[in-house]
């Protein structure tokens, strides 16, 4: 358990210091929200679940990845 104490105030005072640091942490937070969030709302529909019925989620998929000429 020490180590875990050691860890956290190293982090803590790291970033208790910064100035300029906490500035670029936003911007990269800002950006991953924007990649992850907002653009899979509008350019990654679910297509499973606009193209499959309930329940046959698993077929469709299988029949996806595996060849049917195999």
């Amino acid at each position: 358990m020490k180590w875990l104490n050691w860890i956290w105030h190293l982090y803590y005072d790291g970033f208790r210091g910064m100035t300029l640091g906490k500035t670029l942490w936003a911007i990269i937070l800002i950006k991953l929200f924007i990649m992850f969030f907002v653009l899979k709302l509008f350019f990654f529909p679910n297509y499973i679940n606009e193209n499959v019925q309930e329940g046959e989620e698993d077929e469709f998929v299988s029949e996806q990845l595996i060849p049917q000429h195999l």
